[in-house]
């Protein structure tokens, strides 16, 4: 794995001090954990409107909240650029999207902001909100978030672009043009790769002979980081290393948050067939929810009473969602 001290050097996953300083707010840090839940929470209610027959495809973010929200507390929704994939709900949600935003997308409806309602659910796209909509194939932003970087470079100005993937994406070859590109200028590029162990249902061990994909980091002169993707914190801590060196033009980070997809792979999967309940059921363990909310009680940012009071926000949102993009035009 690479160097610049941002590796676990054994091709383990890397952790952050317990007493490391974190400079949030503990209002900041009830925001992201907040932002978490609202992502989670939509995420459960679109699953209950596809199973019930009112929405036609749902691809999961459950699990992968944490990292998401955990980098996107580490750049700067002003001047950044993010170049989101199928997954990046909470990421989105940060820069701006809203809960109605991806209600609307879901069921297709006229006023969704990406593509009003043409596009399929998670191609989260706004460009006052700097979010590059995706295409379907599946790697083809890779390419083009250091294109983004460059022409920032270029106007000389310090953005960091942060484009994501799942550990199976990794495979197509947009992505090595899109690491090598970015090496060879050292552009502010954050590859965040959401490692869920599976490219759809086909395991990592298949998928690749290294353990990490963050050993690859080096071939491209580049540096890599595997972190901890249940623990929005230590996902923070180890982000905002990778945008100050994006700013400073030191080049760009391979960025791998290892994770575990609490779902099938999407409302058409049946995951039955490739991983026990189980293996699923132990993912609960490290749910990303449970990790980050107790990581804030330790810091003293959550209680009890704050808790209650975030999720009464969020079911009154998730509500509100709900309603407004049943009731609006397709």
């Amino acid at each position: 794995m690479a160097s610049n001290g941002t590796n676990s050097g054994d091709g383990g996953v890397a952790t952050v001090p317990r007493d490391a300083a974190v400079d949030l707010s503990h209002d900041e840090l009830r925001r992201m954990f907040e932002t978490m839940l609202l992502a989670r929470s939509l995420d459960e209610r679109m699953w209950l409107l596809n199973r019930a027959g009112r929405a036609p495809f749902v691809i999961s973010c459950q699990g992968h909240e944490a990292a998401q929200v955990g980098v996107g507390f580490a750049l700067d929704p002003a001047k950044d650029w993010i170049v989101p994939y199928y997954r990046d709900l909470a990421l989105a949600l940060h820069f701006g999207y809203t809960a109605r935003d991806a209600m609307l997308g879901l069921l297709s409806r006229a006023e969704e902001p990406s593509s009003g309602g043409r596009q399929m659910p998670g191609h989260y796209g706004s460009r006052s909100r700097h979010i590059v909509t995706a295409s379907s194939p599946v790697g083809t932003q890779i390419a083009q978030a250091p294109g983004i970087a460059l022409a920032a470079k270029i106007r000389g100005e310090d953005t960091v672009v942060v484009t994501s993937i799942g550990e199976g994406g990794t495979a197509q070859g947009d992505f090595h043009e899109g690491l090598n590109w970015a090496s060879i200028y050292k552009l502010g590029v954050i590859f965040l790769v959401q490692n869920n162990h599976y490219a759809i249902s086909v395991p990592m061990e298949k998928e690749m002979a290294v353990k990490t994909v963050a050993e690859r980091a080096p071939a491209y002169g580049m540096a890599g980081v595997t972190v901890d993707g249940s623990d929005a914190v230590e996902v923070y801590l180890r982000a905002k290393e990778a945008v100050e060196r994006g700013r400073r033009g030191d080049g760009p980070t391979l960025f791998e948050a290892v994770v575990d997809r609490l779902t099938p792979h999407s409302s058409d999967d049946d995951d039955r067939f490739y991983r026990s309940r189980e293996e699923v059921q132990s993912y609960r363990e490290r749910d990303p929810i449970v990790v980050t909310a107790n990581r804030l009680r330790e810091m003293g940012a959550l209680n009890d009473e704050q808790e209650a009071q975030i999720r009464e926000r969020i079911k009154a949102q998730v509500n509100d969602a709900t309603d407004y993009a049943e009731n609006a035009p397709l």
